[in-house]
């Protein structure tokens, strides 16, 4: 749990969005120590579907790599939505150590419920409100909201299991990013799931597609931190 607790975080953290409009796009993040060495990185893709796959539809993805001496993670994820950015499916790919799972939701919005199955073999559904989104989808959400100036009220997003979701502002903040200074906002963000909570900051650039920069997230062995590739 503490596991897949930390791979939502980072989901939270790093979502490529542009801002009230969505562009086609590909990003790079630095995970790094706490003393500033690298950790890894995330791949972020996302792409309009194709016409014959569904009209207005966006294929997301998010690709992790990320390793410390004796424990390696590379998780993979995709995201299909509506133009609205409710889930149409989710599928989840992590391996985490010696740890692998893989498994797939898929939505049914009007009937609002949401059905999980694994590699396993196991099906569960769960009731959902209207629009359900998984974490990526709901990431994309936030950014055209903070474009226009709003912050999602507490909602709950899906991981596999659900989340409940709570985000606040709390000022703002100088960067330097690459050679530019930058004014950037932050946002506090609690993630609270059956058996974890994890409390984090994130740094979105003032700019039209509210770019996000920075993460900061205290961790057992120190605060590590996600920021944008030069």
């Amino acid at each position: 749990m503490k596991h897949a607790a930390l791979s939502l975080l980072v989901f939270v953290i790093l979502s490529p969005s542009g801002g009230a409009q969505v562009v086609e796009e590909s990003l790079t993040y630095n995970v790094n120590w706490p003393s500033g060495l690298s950790l890894g990185e995330v791949q972020l893709k996302a792409a309009k579907a194709a016409a014959a796959e569904g009209g207005g539809r966006w294929n997301l993805e998010f690709n992790l790599d990320a390793a410390v001496p004796g424990f390696v993670v590379a998780d993979r994820y995709r995201s299909v939505t509506t133009g609205e950015f409710c889930s149409i499916q989710f599928d989840k790919q992590v391996s985490h150590g010696s740890r692998s799972g893989k498994e797939q939701t898929r939505f049914d919005q009007q009937a609002g419920t949401a059905t999980r199955e694994t590699s396993g073999g196991g099906s569960s559904q769960l009731q959902t409100g209207p629009c359900a989104r998984d974490a990526l989808a709901f990431l994309y959400h936030l950014r055209r909201e903070l474009s226009q100036g709003r912050l999602p009220p507490p909602q709950t997003i899906y991981f596999g299991a659900p989340y409940q979701l709570r985000l606040e502002f709390s000022g703002r903040q100088r960067l330097i990013v690459g050679s530019e200074q930058v004014e950037a906002d932050r946002i506090r963000a609690t993630l609270k799931g059956a058996a974890s909570e994890i409390s984090f900051e994130m740094l979105f650039a003032q700019d039209s597609t509210r770019r996000p920069l920075l993460i900061r997230a205290p961790l057992p062995l120190g605060v590590f931190s996600m920021e944008l590739a030069p």
